[in-house]
């Protein structure tokens, strides 16, 4: 699978442009997941629903599908901070299938994942690219000057599609191919 990045201040337009990256992408044939991370408590359940009263009573893990979704909710004992990579290896992998499958990561922007950084001049926010090595293109609005030249690919970020964004991306899929790290057990 190929996994790229979406970074950026808050508010910046990173939602924005993984919902029409992920457009792009499928319109491309392509399939396309997203990683997100979420700074508060969130829930996707609701009180009083089968699923809920399962999970108030202990379950570790609820399972919730019908013939559209599933839906897999896990209760950690204590609180727990998942790296990308350990989220990354929760989901399938469909390019094992021959399907073109790309993966967006929203958030995680101090990640060691290929990304692109959303990036707007009146937020005045301090920007990633000219320190992080990992950042391979900017999404900008055409009007706004960078505060510091790069040789980077520069795409609108106000383009209404994200089709230059998602061909440029699929024009080297193995620059963004996930391989997961290799844990560092020491030496003996």
């Amino acid at each position: 699978m190929q996994v790229i990045g979406l970074c950026g201040s808050s508010n910046s337009g990173k939602t924005t442009l993984a919902e029409k990256l992920i457009r792009a992408l499928k319109a491309r044939g392509c399939r396309v997941s997203v990683v997100k991370h979420a700074h508060k408590r969130f829930d996707i359940d609701r009180p009083g629903k089968d699923s809920f009263r399962h999970r108030e009573a202990g379950a570790f893990e609820v399972l919730v599908a019908n013939g559209h979704r599933l839906a897999l909710m896990r209760e950690f004992e204590t609180e727990a901070e998942l790296s990308v990579h350990q989220m990354l290896a929760e989901l399938s992998d469909l390019s094992a299938l021959g399907l073109e499958h790309w993966v967006l990561v929203e958030g995680f922007k101090h990640a060691d994942l290929p990304k692109i950084e959303v990036w707007r001049a009146a937020h005045g926010a301090r920007p990633l690219y000219p320190d992080d090595p990992f950042v391979v293109a900017l999404a900008v609005p055409a009007a706004d000057a960078l505060p510091h030249a790069c040789g980077l690919p520069r795409f609108d970020l106000d383009e209404a599609e994200a089709g230059a964004l998602a061909d440029f991306l699929r024009s080297d899929p193995s620059r963004y191919e996930y391989h997961a790290p290799v844990p560092d057990f020491g030496s003996r």
